[in-house]
């Protein structure tokens, strides 16, 4: 796209990505998704944050096309969508310095084969002056990988927030417009890709706000001219805070498995909590995510494939175990033909997940009286569970 001025001197080189849909071949991309370059000009020098895909290089060839001079290129983050540009740029700029934090100098290196002597580490804190505009470096190290570090502008109190604070979404928009559809976009990224960090955050959000900012531009959606809508939010995801919520991913081959999901679902809705069901066969594990965030409960549920659980309902227990979400409790629902272990490798699949585990429950073919007496029994066990803790809400 053309290149749009935020700020005199500052300008977005956004590469609007309609069509992807997947990223890093896991995360679901239902709304694309857009690759932010900022070019910032001072008195003096001239410096760009971060680059492109290379798969989209004339995105951002075209508007540098009349900018013959590059002092600096600043890469925020080593991976592609960040900095796959990079040797490419360093060739059509050779009086260029690459600046970046300590620990992205191996990165660039070996990820990139990018030349140490173009290289120059910038420390915590650090700042550069282009003149009239300066340039201030803070590391913000896990968000979403160790070398990340974010770019302050004191002058137009404008942050480069780099994948922080960033969305998924392809938009011709300069600045947010929709916030529904941009809170729901910053929330699947942030659950997709932040959430297991959300410790890390809660620091890098205190060091950020300790800046007057004005304008948040991030690498990933529309820009933020009001900051605290999407700070606002990263601190209620990065809460201890639950919600009075239970998300239940299952599947279910011959209809035992969703007979019992149901009977839990409904028993849940009964006392008053509220539910989320996903059906993993058709489900958008991007969805499944987001209701990850705030959930008090997780209720995993699986027929038996050959004494184990169904690969999916595995794969969605995995999942849950890789984001580490802030639930609380956990549940297990499974039914079998003649044998099976599926309870113990589910178990086992969500290990880093901080859970008390309220109930499992194993049925042998279809769900008889009994069997709904024990679903209705761990329902008031996670209704309970819900009131007695403080961190619940909703």
């Amino acid at each position: 796209m053309i290149a749009r001025e935020i700020r005199k001197g500052i300008q977005l080189i956004a590469t609007v990505h309609w069509e992807r849909r997947l990223f890093d071949s896991l995360i679901p991309l239902p709304d694309g998704t857009s690759y932010n370059a900022y070019l910032v000009e001072g008195s003096k020098a001239t410096a760009l944050i971060d680059t492109t895909d290379p798969a989209k290089a004339d995105d951002l060839l075209g508007p540098l096309a009349n900018v013959k001079k590059l002092d600096y290129i600043i890469s925020q983050h080593s991976e592609q969508d960040h900095s796959g540009l990079l040797p490419l740029l360093l060739e059509r700029y050779p009086a260029a310095t690459l600046l970046c934090s300590r620990k992205a100098e191996e990165m660039l290196i070996s990820h990139l084969h990018v030349a140490k002597e173009r290289i120059k580490v910038v420390e915590d804190g650090e700042t550069l002056s282009l003149g009239d505009k300066t340039l201030q470096f803070i590391y913000t190290p896990w968000v979403h990988w160790p070398e990340t570090m974010v770019t302050y502008l004191p002058e137009e109190r404008c942050l480069f927030s780099c994948d922080f604070l960033g969305s998924h979404l392809a938009t011709s928009d300069l600045y947010v417009t929709n916030r529904g559809r941009t809170y729901e976009a910053a929330k699947r990224y942030f659950a997709e890709i932040m959430m297991p960090f959300r410790n890390v955050i809660q620091k890098n959000l205190d060091k950020i706000s300790a800046l007057p900012i004005d304008i948040i531009a991030p690498s990933h959606g529309p820009v933020y001219d009001d900051p605290s809508f999407i700070i606002d939010a990263y601190r209620d995801w990065v809460s201890p805070g639950i919600k009075n919520e239970v998300v239940i991913p299952y599947i279910s081959m011959h209809g035992s498995t969703e007979l019992m999901v149901k009977r839990l679902a409904d028993s849940l809705v009964k006392r008053g909590v509220k539910v989320h069901l996903f059906d993993l066969s058709v489900t958008d594990i991007g969805a499944l995510a987001i209701t990850l965030v705030d959930a008090a409960t997780i209720v995993v549920a699986t027929p038996t494939v050959h004494i184990g659980p169904h690969p999916m309902a595995l794969y969605a227990a995995q999942l849950a175990n890789m984001l580490r979400p802030k639930a609380k409790y956990a549940a297990v629902l499974v039914s079998y033909g003649w044998s099976s272990k599926a309870i113990e490798q589910i178990a086992g699949a969500i290990s880093n997940l901080k859970v008390e585990v309220l109930g499992t429950i194993l049925q042998k073919g279809m769900p008889d009286d009994g069997t709904y007496t024990e679903i209705d029994a761990l329902a008031e066990a996670i209704a309970e569970a819900h009131k007695k803790d403080p961190l619940v809400c909703g």
